[in-house]
């Protein structure tokens, strides 16, 4: 594995053999949640064990440290936050959701064109920004191929004056400006990463192996950071070029696999564009598009669409993971007439993206997992007395005592 900078990736493509248009990962997933929805600091701390016995499941770069990427997903950790940006910048946060925020990847020679930029862009999409946080990073734990690309890494803050009294137009906004900050700045040559924007999640990751992740962010040993989900992913990119923004969890899920159909589905999906309407969005959808944004892989295609059908098409995340991702129903005899007539909905609304493929997702409301119908990327939950849930890619990820085992599945 070979990291190279922004620069040197253009060049690869204009000049070699390497398309961008085909990456693929294949890779290490899970995720560890109280299905009371009770935070803790346990669910980190399994979240940790979890990722790092996936150390197998990711790649390492020729100085034998750098990995192809790691990252976790989480709820919000309130506290922490609220505690962190009264220290650092003086401000008081609103209450839980009725802010979003989110890490944002960076350049040091332009960091402040970017800031600037997003908060533009935040003005021009009804929203402000609250604070700016610097988030504790230790680099002397990664690889030196890593510290060749490592972004300037910050945390913003927004809100507006609608927030509590109209949420869901708030959630419509915030995804607006998320979209927005990559178009626009992409268009701009600004670089400017947005590791996810939510009122209810939040992403880190980077360039990472498995056992850098939790020692680079000071957030994710602190014991105040408390949570009720945390979705691990582990990378192994079947190219040679990956890099800090191709650390997965994405913005909405996490990937084991490839997709095999994806030139079909983004073409699709870009040809929709042209006759789709919303009458929350009205004129301003056509700031959402294009959908699928430029020079993503795989996984990145399938969490830009996922996104979009959540916070734009108003689906719910599980209805939206099964429309993408459907199971081998045609021919199911146990399967219930209800779950036919949806998959038969969703055939005539949005073609499959076939992997083999194993996707795990979460918008803080939800988490969960689905096969695509290929069903060769297989995983496996225990549900213990405690009411925790523990779904991987592997056997062995976590000590449970079988005497606590409720119930345990392998899809």
């Amino acid at each position: 594995m070979v990291i190279l900078t922004k620069e040197q990736q253009k060049e690869a493509a204009n000049t070699g053999l390497w398309l961008p248009q085909l990456e693929r990962d294949a890779c290490g997933v899970g995720f560890v949640c109280s299905i009371k929805g009770t935070t803790s600091s346990k669910i980190m701390s399994d979240a940790r064990t979890m990722l790092e016995r996936m150390a197998h499941r990711g790649a390492c770069g020729c100085d034998n440290d750098s990995g192809d990427g790691a990252g976790v997903l989480t709820a919000i950790p309130d506290d922490l936050y609220r505690k962190s940006v009264k220290e650092q910048d003086g401000s008081d946060l609103p209450p839980l959701g009725q802010y979003a925020t989110g890490i944002l990847f960076l350049e040091e020679e332009s960091y402040k064109q970017a800031k600037e930029a997003f908060q533009d862009l935040a003005r021009a999409c009804g929203l402000r920004v609250i604070a700016w946080r610097k988030l504790g990073t230790n680099r002397e734990c990664i690889g030196e191929e890593a510290k060749k690309t490592e972004p300037l890494i910050r945390q913003v803050f927004v809100s507006a004056d609608y927030a509590e009294s109209d949420p869901a137009k708030f959630e419509r906004h915030v995804y607006l400006l998320r979209k927005q900050a990559v178009n626009s700045m992409t268009k701009q040559e600004v670089e400017c990463y947005v590791c996810s924007l939510s009122t209810s999640t939040i992403v880190y990751k980077g360039q990472f192996n498995t056992h850098q992740l939790f020692k680079y962010y000071d957030d994710l040993t602190n014991p105040e950071y408390q949570t009720h989900l945390a979705l691990v992913h582990s990378r192994f990119s079947t190219n040679t070029f990956p890099s800090w923004n191709r650390a997965q969890p994405n913005r909405i899920l996490a990937h084991n696999g490839e997709i095999n159909t994806l030139r079909g589905n983004i073409n699709l999906m870009r040809a929709r564009e042209g006759v789709m309407k919303s009458k929350h969005y009205r004129d301003d959808l056509q700031k959402l598009f294009p959908i699928v944004e430029e020079g993503l892989t795989d996984s990145g295609c399938l969490d830009n669409v996922m996104e979009f059908l959540v916070r734009a098409g108003g689906r719910s995340l599980p209805e939206a993971a099964m429309t993408m991702v459907p199971e081998a129903w045609e021919k199911d005899d146990d399967m219930s007439t209800e779950k036919k007539h949806f998959y038969r909905w969703a055939a005539m609304s949005m073609e499959p993206w076939d992997g083999p493929a194993l996707l795990a997702f979460s918008d803080g409301r939800y988490i969960g997992a689905i096969l695509d119908r290929n069903g060769l990327r297989p995983a496996r939950y225990y549900l213990t007395d405690d009411d925790h849930l523990y779904l991987s890619s592997e056997v062995g990820v976590n000590d449970i005592p079988i005497e606590s085992v409720v119930k345990k599945v392998i899809f």
